[in-house]
């Protein structure tokens, strides 16, 4: 069958069902069916071929139409469309066009109304730009005209079902068991860690991945502008989440009023999602007055830029002498760690540092950990994660956790 063939009969089952009466997803996939066994444009089609296009016709009911395969194929991570007529995935880090389109742009205006308002979001002419979230916790940005040229665009990042655990993480090469175990110590003992990477190089999954090692007698509290952790070891938890003005301009909930809501929550931790604006003041104080072991991430391409980025984000909410931030960060954070994503399009944590004060007023890291590349075999980096000679300056919270040294 063609695509053409394809939207006929959507349109003709579309009009053959009785508007009156609201049709179970059951009674809805039985009408279906019926439908294409009955129709003589599928007469050659072979069992299989006809079982398809039941599942793509009920898809375009009640599903995500064109897309509902791609989120449910877990070879799938993103999905990218541009149009209504051109959509790219990503399958094992590489980016491809696939021959799939909607039926017409207003049927991608009524897949995206309909991602929205399963969040409580808005998304409209006056408001084109708007995060949001599927049921599975996969994470959507959406931009419509005039703001993009080519039509409605849609960009969703998928996630495992489960995340992935940091013995996981050491499998694939992300990172070594030496790193990994002293991370582990880290984050027990309560130290402040703050993720940094580009796009796509997997600072929430490490998160998720850093979180499980919290201990599962905390109450944590995850601040995010959508949804997308997925601590799953600590049963004392709360999830918050962002929300955007309503057509009038008000009711929005900012990362900051999340952030200083939750420090009267009784927190033993707050993981925020990522930091990108004027909250990064708030978090940093939150990490200086009581609450270690919190976490967080940031977009940078090195540690040294996430730490220019986090004074421009204090500096853009609050008029402070710089030396002033400097020493919020300096006395904030304890190690950062900095994944990339390298240029066979592996995911490595390539730095972890740690913050020992300042020195002449620049924050000064002393690196515990820096990966080395050895080469390349068949196309992949061959690298390791090398140990530092320096360990550990700040021992403090290690030892008072009881927590070996060494």
């Amino acid at each position: 069958m063609e695509e053409s063939d394809f939207a006929v009969l959507r349109s003709e089952i579309r009009q053959g069902l009785d508007v009156t009466s609201v049709l179970s997803d059951d009674q809805l996939l039985d009408y279906i069916e019926r439908r294409v066994l009955d129709d003589r444009r599928l007469s050659g089609a072979t069992a299989a071929e006809k079982r398809k296009w039941v599942r793509r016709l009920y898809d375009s009911f009640r599903g995500l139409d064109v897309l509902q395969p791609l989120v449910e194929d877990r070879g799938v991570t993103e999905i990218m469309i541009n149009s209504h007529e051109e959509i790219f995935v990503e399958r094992e880090g590489q980016v491809r066009r696939i021959p799939v389109r909607f039926e017409s742009r207003e049927r991608l205006e009524d897949i995206i109304q309909t991602i929205v308002s399963g969040v409580n979001r808005m998304v409209n002419e006056s408001s084109p730009i708007v995060d949001a979230r599927l049921r599975d916790g996969s994470r959507v940005n959406i931009v419509l005209p005039p703001v993009a040229l080519k039509g409605p665009t849609m960009t969703i990042r998928k996630f495992p079902e489960r995340p992935l655990s940091m013995e996981q993480l050491v499998t694939i090469g992300s990172l070594s068991e030496e790193a990994a175990d002293l991370l582990q110590r880290l984050v027990r003992s309560k130290y402040n860690i703050f993720i940094s990477g580009g796009t796509g190089s997997g600072k929430t999954t490490f998160l998720n991945a850093l979180s499980q090692f919290i201990p599962p007698d905390e109450r944590v509290i995850t601040i995010e502008d959508s949804a997308e952790l997925q601590i799953v070891t600590v049963p004392n938890l709360v999830s918050l989440e962002t929300r955007n003005a309503n057509t009038e301009g008000k009711g929005e909930i900012t990362v900051r009023d999340l952030i200083r809501s939750s420090l009267r929550m009784r927190p033993n931790r707050i993981v925020v999602g990522e930091v990108r604006g004027a909250e990064a003041l708030d978090m940093l104080q939150a990490m200086n007055t009581g609450h270690d072991g919190s976490l967080s991430t940031g977009h940078a391409n090195s540690t040294a830029d996430m730490i220019s980025r986090l004074e421009t984000m204090v500096l853009s909410g609050a008029e402070l002498p710089l030396p002033v931030v400097r020493q919020q960060i300096a006395s904030s954070i304890d190690v950062f760690v900095h994944l990339s994503r390298l240029r066979d399009r592996s995911r490595r944590v390539t730095e972890i540092s740690e913050v020992v004060g300042l020195r002449e007023g620049e924050v000064v890291l002393q690196p515990l950990f820096m990966f080395r590349e050895e080469g390349e075999q068949n196309g992949r980096i061959v690298g390791n994660l090398q140990s530092s000679e320096t360990g550990l300056i700040h021992t403090d919270k290690l030892r008072m956790a009881g927590m070996s040294l060494s």
